[in-house]
Formats: C-alpha cells, structure tokens, sequence
C-alpha cells in the first residue's frame, strides 16, 4: 500500500480555507479537507488531532498574515495601523470569523499581536489595569466590527428592514438605519476606532 504523501501545515490551512471560501464554515469538516487535499480521511489524522486543530491552524495563519512592523508616529496611529492590518487579513476569509471569536487566544500568532499591540499602548503611556482594559476595548472593538461588517453589514436586510418601520412608532430607529445604509463599512471602522481612542487618551 502506498504510503500517504507528506502534507505540511500550510497545505492543510490552503485545503480548509478552500472549503470555507467555497461553501462556508458549516463545510469544514475533515472529511472534506481530505476530499480537497486528495487523500483519505484517516490519512488527515496523522498531521491534526481534530477539527478543532486544524481550526486553530487556520486562525494561526490568518493572524501570521498581519504584519506587526508598524511605522513611525504617535500611538494612537500605531494602534490605527495595527488594527485595520487585522481587520483586512480576516476580511479576505469573512466566513472564518466565528474561528477568530473562538481561538484567538490560542493560536501562538495573535500572542504575537497582542504583544505588539500593548507594546505600542505602553508607548502611549498606558499600563496596569488601564492597560488591560484598553487593550480588551480595542480588541472588542474589532472582533465586533468583524461580527457586523460580515454577517450584520449596515447595508444588509436587517438594516434595509428596520429603515422601513413605521416613522410615527419609530421615527429615530427609521432613520438611523436609513442613514446606516450610506455608511462604508470602512468608514464605520475608521470612526468608531477614532472615539475609542479619544475614550482611551482620557484616561
């Protein structure tokens, strides 16, 4: 009997990500990534324990995709980088966001950025508890702007549904989701990191 060819890990994350691209992350199953990578399910085992594995391969290289070299400049523009390079590296596979939700502690590349991003809030004078919870704000920030922008967009139905209620029962919800609909997504990002870090500089 042959023996199976040797798979590295990045092969696996190409396999998976081709999956969930395709036919979304309901799909990932091992079963699945062996049918991609053409060979048996049993096969797989030999290189990931489980899905859960090959799961946090797939957040590891979404995050090592994130450049940490950030330029020169203040702090808060530092962070502004930093975040948006993160936010565009999980963009290009909107459908493994709920992995990012699930395994960002674990996979040894978001230490990476975690590390780089309180570097750079220690640069900006930040440190103990004040620390902590600026770093966990700004990480919310993202993780639920990720949430929106991929399964909540402002331009989705949720918002076009809402832009449509009755303006006597609801005249601010009316037209705030109307106006929501103008909204880029880029924009939305930019300005709701802007008042994050003013609450941040006031500290």
């Amino acid at each position: 009997m042959p023996r199976p060819r040797s798979l590295t890990d990045d092969q696996l994350v190409a396999a998976a990500l081709a999956v969930v691209d395709r036919e979304g992350l309901a799909a990932l199953t091992m079963r699945a990534v062996a049918r991609e990578l053409g060979v048996a399910t049993m096969g797989l085992y030999r290189y990931v324990a489980d899905r859960q594995a090959l799961e946090l391969l797939v957040v590891d290289h979404v995050f090592r995709s994130v450049d940490t070299s950030l330029p020169d400049g203040g702090w808060q523009e530092r962070i502004r980088v930093l975040l948006d390079r993160m936010r565009v590296a999980v963009a290009r596979h909107p459908a493994v966001v709920p992995l990012v939700l699930r395994h960002r502690q674990a996979a040894p590349a978001s230490l990476r950025l975690i590390e780089a991003m309180l570097s750079v809030l220690t640069e900006g004078g930040l440190d103990g508890a004040d620390r902590v919870v600026a770093q966990r704000t700004l990480v919310g920030h993202l993780l639920g702007f990720l949430q929106n922008e991929h399964f909540a967009p402002l331009s989705g139905p949720g918002t076009i549904v809402m832009s449509e209620l009755s303006a006597a029962d609801y005249p601010l919800l009316a037209r705030t989701a109307a106006d929501a609909r103008s909204v880029p997504p880029d924009e939305e990002f930019r300005r709701g990191l802007d008042i994050v870090l003013r609450g941040l500089s006031a500290t």
